[in-house]
């Protein structure tokens, strides 16, 4: 099968959708990200055509380690709006991916471009079984199942539909993090008034937040401050009952970390095959 995660900044894809991504990959399915932005806006030192030209090749490193096709587009961050050409954009650009599954924002986020990008998704979404829409670019027979990664929004609340098991690609989460030196090392602390340690064994277990384990009970990841790891722990711990449910109790009390997905009503119906690739 073949999914494409749309995301409006390039660590959007790999923060929410990077262990799912990889799991895929190396059960032989196609992955595609897209990065609406081009990164020019996220850091507080580099001009925007530098850190444009860093975050380029950041996402170039993460194309590699996940063994992906990674798209960015040329749009400035915090400049991204749903329009009626960039909709065109989309929906040509979909059509020749033409993916069973489409993973993006929801459009009640708090950052502006992540709002246009779930909404551009949305606005395309019909439209792309349309021949006489875009008619340069063959149209789709049906439409593909569209998702929405987790945030903590609450109008309205996200519900979590489907809860996949990373426990597996967690190595693979933690290094894609690390990868993304301009934003984990950089920007992001920078904007959270935070100190990063100089050395890298130093910097990476900072990365993590703590170390976590099977004893490592929910409560303890949920009130915990900060770090990677903790931010893709609490995920599994936030919707713990959903995991029980899925994946029984034996192993669903005993995840560590998760992902989250909504599904968007404007796509197809969720399948059981591919509920059934996805876990």
């Amino acid at each position: 099968m073949k999914f494409l995660m749309i995301g409006a900044h390039q660590d959007d894809n790999e923060f929410e959708c990077g262990g799912l991504a990889s799991k895929l990959i190396k059960n032989g399915h196609t992955v595609q990200f897209l990065s609406m932005c081009n990164g020019c806006g996220g850091h507080h030192i580099l001009k925007p055509e530098e850190i444009t030209a860093v975050r380029a090749k950041e996402s170039a490193k993460v194309a590699e380690l996940l063994g992906i096709t990674y798209d960015v587009w040329d749009i400035d961050d915090c400049n991204l709006v749903a329009d009626l050409p960039t909709r065109k954009r989309l929906i040509r650009y979909i059509r020749k991916f033409s993916p069973d599954v489409i993973i993006t924002h929801r459009t009640n986020d708090y950052m502006p471009d992540h709002r246009a990008t779930g909404q551009l998704v949305v606005d395309a979404s019909y439209l792309l079984t349309v021949p006489n829409e875009c008619y340069d670019v063959p149209e789709m027979r049906f439409m593909p199942v569209i998702m929405c990664s987790a945030d903590k929004f609450t109008n309205p609340k996200f519900r979590a539909d489907v809860v996949v098991d990373v426990d597996s690609e967690i190595d693979v989460k933690l290094q894609i993090a690390n990868i993304n030196v301009s934003q984990v090392y950089e920007w992001l602390p920078y904007t959270y008034g935070e100190t990063v340690p100089e050395k890298d064994d130093e910097r990476f277990e900072w990365l993590k937040g703590m170390n976590i384990t099977q004893n490592t009970t929910d409560e303890e990841v949920m009130s915990a401050k900060r770090g990677y790891a903790v931010q893709f722990a609490k995920t599994a711990a936030r919707f713990r009952g959903e995991l029980i449910e899925r994946y029984g109790f034996e192993k669903g009390s005993k995840i560590r970390y998760a992902e989250a997905y909504e599904v968007c009503e404007y796509g197809t119906e969720l399948t059981d095959e591919i509920k059934s690739v996805m876990f």
